[in-house]
């Protein structure tokens, strides 16, 4: 039998969670069509893997790569740490389905200028497929899109009527190939839905099988735990499976506290609701600015949040809610709050910079700043965040229930982004895992890694064919040396491309070899039940 491309004399970690053995692996068509001995068969390109392990390649659970794969298609600051999937969609945020005022309140994090010619996840796929992508992509629909769509982004209840207008456009979503809805409960307008809402919006997924329910919680202040009973209580209702995101806690007076939170979905599960979270191994987060603004002032969207802040009243009232905390009483500590992007010319010089820094540049307060960098920027400034501690992000990531999720995008260190300093994540989050928390630290064995990697969100997405190195599966691979990969990335220094991966294919075509990038764009945009 002749073969496209072999990848010989490597080590298998197939992503089961069994251990490793030593095969040859046969692709075909884009598939894998043997494993074993298969140095006598023929093939067009063969792949030395002698030293490296071989896996199926890396499906990131928790990504915002929806319009940055338009801006850098490529997706290198990924498919260099062997991913091969992108899960976008998430934290209430989707670029569709675009509603009668059309899109300019989802444009939010495209850089380029491109034309915006679609209103609903098929025309959103159709225009990534038609650009070409080096990744696949895994759609989820956004609850703060839904809510846009109907014209709900205040702090009210819905009606009957824009209830049930939002369920159809969850099930429109859904039967158009979107995995799950996903909500941000801190951000606006997801953040002012109830429980209630949120509940009858995921049971509209209810009749599809395989969709689920994933969320950003109400991480407010003291509500770590209480976030997770929310979400508990939302798959309970809508008879849904549910993904908690990115597991951590960022409030310093519950550190430690992570086996409490862990142990709600224990029970959970134990009365039979499949959940399951996703974490990333970094002790900072990564948001916008205005996220931590009270949330009356967000309400109605940017335009409105700018014209309240730049009336005195407004700020006036802005300052006074903010001296009580952010998220609702979380102290504030402007010298971890580190700008990563801003949008104008003129504050560029201020990316790296912390909070507390550019106030005593400007001699002036830390809150008043703060304001000033939303208004300034008009709400396009981002930040790094430090927040977290190393022994939480250890429990979470080596739970059985977690899974990897990066929080990260796709980008390319010479593309549109390169200005920017993004939080590391975007470059490093999976070798990381595999070089410091696996070979430096032994936190988890390597084939535990590479399963929170692989089968465990191809199970989560009902993905038949992929997350496995196995005969018949799809092609979508990443070689890896155990003994060198790492990641480079730093807080200081991100746009660095990660160590020790020379070979990913997506569908059995190379879009890394020999550690350079290929330029091939053999992703698609992958639908639910497909």
């Amino acid at each position: 039998m002749a073969f496209d491309t072999i990848i010989a004399n490597g080590t298998v970690i197939d992503g089961t969670g069994r251990l490793r053995y030593e095969a040859d692996v046969g692709i075909s068509g884009g598939r894998i069509a043997a494993i074993g001995r298969l140095e006598s068969a023929e093939a067009a390109r063969v792949i030395d893997a002698t030293g490296l392990i071989v896996t199926p390649g890396f499906i990131d659970m928790h990504t915002h790569s929806d319009l940055s794969l338009l801006d850098d298609p490529g997706g290198d600051s990924k498919a260099h740490q062997g991913v091969t999937t992108e899960v976008v969609g998430n934290c209430a945020y989707s670029p569709f389905p675009v509603g009668p005022d059309g899109p300019e309140s989802l444009r939010r994090s495209a850089r380029q200028g491109f034309e915006w010619d679609w209103t609903d996840l098929d025309g959103w796929a159709a225009r990534l497929e038609s650009q070409g992508i080096g990744l696949n992509v895994a759609p989820q629909v956004g609850h703060g899109s839904i809510r846009k769509a109907v014209g709900l982004t205040t702090d009210r209840r819905p009606t009957t009527d824009e209830i049930e207008r939002m369920r159809r456009l969850v099930a429109e979503s859904i039967e158009q190939g979107a995995f799950s809805m996903s909500t941000g409960l801190t951000t606006a307008p997801s953040m002012y839905a109830d429980t209630h809402e949120v509940a009858a919006l995921a049971e509209a997924m209810n009749p599809y099988d395989g969709a689920f329910y994933v969320t950003h919680a109400r991480v407010w202040g003291g509500n770590h735990v209480g976030a997770i009973r929310e979400a508990m209580e939302i798959g309970r209702r809508a008879g849904v499976p549910v993904q908690f995101s990115h597991m951590a806690i960022i409030d310093s007076r519950h550190y430690g506290e992570g086996e409490e939170m862990v142990g709600v979905i224990e029970r959970a599960r134990a009365d039979g609701l499949d959940a399951t979270y996703d974490v990333y191994p970094y002790t900072a987060a990564g948001s916008g600015l205005a996220q931590s603004l009270p949330s009356w002032l967000q309400e109605g969207g940017d335009e409105e949040m700018l014209r309240r802040i730049r009336t005195p009243e407004g700020r006036r009232r802005a300052l006074a809610d903010m001296k009580k905390g952010h998220f609702r009483g979380l102290p504030w500590k402007f010298d971890a709050v580190v700008i990563s992007t801003v949008g104008s010319d003129a504050n560029q010089h201020l990316v790296g910079m912390n909070v507390e820094q550019i106030a005593a540049e400007r001699e002036a307060d830390p809150m008043e700043t703060y304001l000033d960098l939303v208004d300034e920027e008009s709400n396009h400034v981002g930040a790094v965040v430090h927040n977290r501690v190393e022994s939480d992000v250890r429990y979470f990531l080596s739970h059985p229930l977690a899974m990897i999720g990066s929080d990260g995008n796709a980008v390319s260190p010479t593309g549109a982004y390169a200005h920017e300093k993004p939080h590391p994540r975007f470059y490093g989050t999976h070798p990381r895992i595999l070089g410091r928390y696996v070979r430096e630290q032994s936190l988890m064995s390597l084939e535990t890694a590479v399963r929170k990697m692989t089968a465990m969100p191809a199970e989560r997405l009902r993905l038949k064919d992929r997350g496995r190195v196995e005969e018949g599966c799809v092609a979508d691979l990443a070689v890896f040396d155990p003994s060198t990969v790492i990641d480079r990335a730093t807080f200081e220094d991100p746009h660095q491309l990660a160590a020790g991966i020379p070979h990913v294919m997506v569908a059995g075509e190379p879009v890394v070899l020999d550690g350079e990038h290929t330029h091939a764009r053999p992703g698609r945009v992958l639908r639910r039940g497909g």
